[in-house]
């Protein structure tokens, strides 16, 4: 049986990483049909004073693994943040599918009580129970950098839908 934690959260980041990715290879296509370098998307924000397309699919993979490795009480992955092309934040996110497609729902089990540090150590350190952590603060933060990818590349001429941001499900 699913626990409702792992139910509440593997299945909707794996929808989600799998839509960003097809978005990505959209953005490429349109990008080499129109013949605009890459680095015009991949660098592009909605405004000056936010990131670029490029550090929001990466934040996006890290909530995804965050989340999933805190509720599942196992070590975060590091990535380290060197992509530079829509190759490279593909496999990122393949990268990212792996390892929560590793994660069992048995080791979710008790999550939803269990207390989450943020920042450990540091002034900005914030403790939570799972539950309240994945959906007060995991999900809204994924789903922010997720939909602010696909917005950064609507926004810039990539045709996409609602069904594009949906993906599988």
């Amino acid at each position: 049986m699913n626990h409702p934690m792992y139910a509440t959260s593997v299945p909707v980041f794996k929808q989600m990483l799998n839509s960003l990715q097809a978005i990505l290879n959209k953005a490429e296509e349109h990008a080499n049909t129109k013949n605009i370098g890459a680095h015009v998307f991949l660098q592009a924000s909605l405004f000056p004073d936010m990131f670029p397309l490029l550090r929001q699919v990466q934040i996006a993979a890290d909530f995804a693994k965050g989340v999933c490795a805190r509720l599942a009480d196992v070590p975060v992955p590091e990535y380290e943040d060197t992509e530079t092309s829509f190759a490279d934040l593909r496999a990122r996110l393949t990268k990212t599918l792996e390892f929560i497609n590793g994660l069992s729902p048995a080791q979710f089990e008790g999550s939803e009580t269990r207390e989450i540090v943020l920042r450990p150590g540091t002034p900005k350190e914030r403790k939570m129970l799972g539950q309240a952590y994945l959906v007060s603060y995991g999900l809204p933060q994924f789903f922010f950098h997720v939909t602010t990818a696909y917005a950064i590349l609507r926004h810039h001429g990539v045709e996409l839908g609602k069904r594009d941001f949906m993906g599988e499900y």
